[in-house]
């Protein structure tokens, strides 16, 4: 059974090795109603997915941190190598480090977001990240980005993301 999982696995490998070549991308892209991505039938998965709305849209968005307590626990769990664990560091992070300024909370996530998946404490959100081509500087690709966060009594309490050490 071994040796055909790893026969397959090459095989597989070998067949889409030229499908790398080719450079061809679909772009990613938002859904068309992001509203309803925060939504579930599920009332704890529901209400996990507006804690994570909230998050987006209140604090990432709009840059309203002095909000951070009504959607982070004060524990907070950072996996992000950036910011610092607990809601204080990451509150520092944004408005400290980034600088990042509060603007008016939208009526609605301004965002686009292409994906919104929750299960038990869990929800993650994947939205485009926009790029400069390393090859054409003039030029631009997209990409996905993802936040997933653990959920304790509708705030996050730990965040995971793709973020790598800034220079």
């Amino acid at each position: 059974m071994t040796r055909f999982l790893l026969l397959f696995i090459v095989a597989g490998a070998i067949a889409l090795a030229p499908v790398g070549l080719a450079h061809a991308q679909a772009p990613v892209t938002g859904a068309a109603d992001a509203e309803a991505l925060f939504t579930s039938p599920d009332p704890k998965l529901h209400r996990n997915k507006q804690a994570a709305y909230h998050i987006e849209k209140d604090l990432l968005e709009a840059g309203h941190w002095e909000l951070a307590d009504r959607w982070l626990t004060e524990r907070y769990i950072q996996h992000n190598p950036n910011a610092a664990s607990g809601r204080a560091g990451v509150v520092a992070y944004f408005t400290q480090v980034l600088k990042v300024k509060p603007k008016p909370i939208p009526e609605k996530l301004t965002r686009p977001v292409v994906a919104v998946v929750a299960e038990g404490n869990y929800v993650v959100v994947i939205t485009p990240r926009v790029l400069k081509d390393p090859k054409d500087p003039t030029k631009t690709y997209t990409t996905s980005w993802f936040d997933m966060w653990r959920f304790v009594d509708g705030k996050a309490d730990e965040h995971w993301d793709g973020a790598v050490k800034e220079p």
